[in-house]
């Protein structure tokens, strides 16, 4: 009788179960290596689209350009311009003489503010035209305050400002046009605070001026 043979009823013997565990340890690794191999080609394939890099040579075009130019009378979103004054400051051939909105308080102060940030560089605080860059060198600016430009139109300031004059660049990119026309409000008001009159005034402001200036 072989005594190896023998066992207890309900129980297995020890290499049947080291077996078993070997094959699950290694159909584990088998799927978990599919896995990773699905995986990484799926990566590749996110890696390596059919698509060209900015400037790209293609010979699908006849240019052999790959960044193709905008259709004609294509217009970026919100850039439509349908308010002409609002976008150029012209009126027609001319420069506009008016503003294409109410001018507030609160634009003043809006254009006080664009103003100090892009323009005082240049033309002072005051719009004399001696900001910090000309006194290191830059060319000055004509002042604000000169009659030819106190007697142009706010059109032809907002165009300037939008478009650049001599070596001034413009800042059309850097500023909205709703900015520029608020900068155009400050100027104007840059320049009436150094030739405005008492009959500019209203009589409230008349009677409040006279109540200052008597102690009142």
């Amino acid at each position: 009788m072989n005594l190896s043979s023998c066992r207890r009823p309900g129980t297995q013997p020890q290499a049947d179960s080291a077996s078993r565990a070997g094959l699950g340890a290694r159909a584990v690794l088998v799927a978990a290596a599919a896995v990773v191999c699905m995986t990484s080609a799926c990566r590749q394939d996110m890696h390596n689209q059919a698509k060209y890099r900015p400037m790209r040579e293609t010979p699908f075009f006849a240019d052999h350009r790959s960044a193709r130019p905008l259709v004609a009378g294509t217009i970026a979103r919100g850039k439509l311009g349908e308010d002409k004054l609002l976008t150029t400051g012209r009126d027609g051939d001319k420069f506009s003489s008016i503003f294409p909105f109410p001018i507030t308080a609160d634009l003043v102060a809006r254009g006080r503010e664009r103003f100090n940030i892009y323009c005082s560089p240049c033309h002072g605080r005051t719009g004399e035209g001696r900001g910090m860059v000309v006194q290191r060198g830059y060319k000055q600016p004509p002042s604000f305050h000169d009659a030819r430009l106190r007697d142009l139109g706010p059109g032809y300031f907002f165009n300037v400002i939008t478009n650049g004059f001599g070596v001034m660049p413009g800042y059309a990119v850097q500023v909205p046009a709703t900015d520029r026309w608020a900068i155009t409000s400050y100027i104007r008001a840059l320049q009436l605070s150094r030739n405005a009159s008492v009959d500019d005034l209203t009589s409230e402001e008349k009677s409040r001026l006279t109540k200052e200036s008597s102690g009142g």
